[in-house]
Parts: C-alpha cells; sequence; structure tokens
C-alpha cells in the first residue's frame, strides 16, 4: 500500500474504534423490460441508501437493512438480473464519515421539504385540507425517519412545523377529529 494513495488509512489503529459494518448490494438488470429497474430504484430511493457506484449501494449493517437488501437481492434475480449481498467495513473512518454525511445531507433536503409543506398546509385556509395533509405530512414524516441513520439538525425543525401544524389542525377542528388531529407520531 502506498502512503500517498491511502492518505487516511494511517488514522486508523486497532486500539482507536474503527469504521463499522456495512451491508452492500451488487446487482445487475437488464435494460429490457425497464419496468424492474424503476421499481429497484424506487426502493433503494425509499431505503435510503448510498450509491457507492452503478450496481453497488450501502446501508449501515444491522438486522432490517439487511433482510430488506435481501428482499431486493431475490426481486433482482427473478427480474433475470445478478445480484449479490455483503457485510464489509469501510476501509478507514473518512470514508464511512464521507458515507455518513452523503446519507445525512439527502435526508436534510427531505426533512427541509417537510419542513416547507407543512408551513405550506400551516397556512391553509380549509381546515378540512389542512387536516388531510397533516395525514399525509405525518406519513411522509415516518417514511424519511425510516432511512434517517445519520440524523441531521433538520431532522429536528421538521418535527416542530409537524407539531404546530398539528395545533393549527386542532386548534380549527370539530371535537371528532380533534382526538385524530392529536395522535402525533413524528
Amino acid at each position: 500500500m502506498q502512503p500517498w494513495l491511502h492518505p487516511h488509512v494511517s488514522e486508523w489503529s486497532p486500539t482507536s474504534p474503527g469504521p463499522g459494518e456495512w451491508v452492500l448490494l451488487s446487482y445487475r438488470l437488464p435494460r429490457e423490460p425497464s419496468a424492474p429497474r424503476t421499481t429497484l430504484w424506487r426502493r433503494l430511493k425509499r431505503l435510503g441508501v448510498a450509491q457507492l457506484s452503478d450496481g453497488l449501494v450501502a446501508l449501515p449493517a444491522d438486522a432490517r437493512t439487511r433482510e430488506s437488501l435481501e428482499w431486493l437481492a431475490g426481486d433482482v434475480t427473478e427480474a433475470n438480473g445478478t445480484a449479490g449481498l455483503w457485510v464489509a467495513r469501510p476501509a478507514t473512518a473518512a470514508q464511512e464519515r464521507e458515507l455518513a454525511v452523503g446519507m445525512a445531507t439527502a435526508r436534510a433536503a427531505e426533512y427541509r421539504a417537510l419542513t416547507d409543506a407543512c408551513r405550506r398546509a400551516a397556512a391553509e385556509t380549509d381546515p378540512a385540507e389542512r387536516a388531510r395533509a397533516l395525514r399525509r405530512l405525518r406519513g411522509e414524516s415516518r417514511g424519511i425517519n425510516r432511512r434517517d441513520f445519520f440524523p441531521p439538525p433538520e431532522r429536528e425543525q421538521a418535527a416542530v412545523a409537524l407539531r404546530e401544524l398539528t395545533d393549527a389542525v386542532a386548534a380549527t377542528a370539530p371535537v371528532t377529529d380533534v382526538t385524530k388531529a392529536a395522535e402525533v407520531t413524528p
């Protein structure tokens, strides 16, 4: 190994905590039909994967992420593609930080969009529309939280905006809807 090619390797030592395990999915799908490629792309996006290169994605390793990627690998092979699942560690903590920062940046953008949507919904004059938006945005929030492995500061801002929207719905909703609106699961 040549040190000028791997400057961060020298930062790791056996006594310092190294990078954690990641589960990687390596896949290849035929170009036609395109539906399995599109479906796979959407499912990977929903999981919040880190795209390492074409056909190679990663998630922090735990039972849930491993199982999710195992299911996707099965879907790839059923669509006449090839797939492999790997558990690995980045060679350096810096590489792991780079993955984490990339994933956190993507979630931060989603949280900012959620915050903006909550504020727009809170400004809505129609109480029924505001309540519908609250239900939809709660679902979006749960989805983002499921794929948020490295929470950015925007997560708390989105939670505050969702609570403010809940309060706005509760303030204008009839008594029967207030109990439904008060069931907040940010």
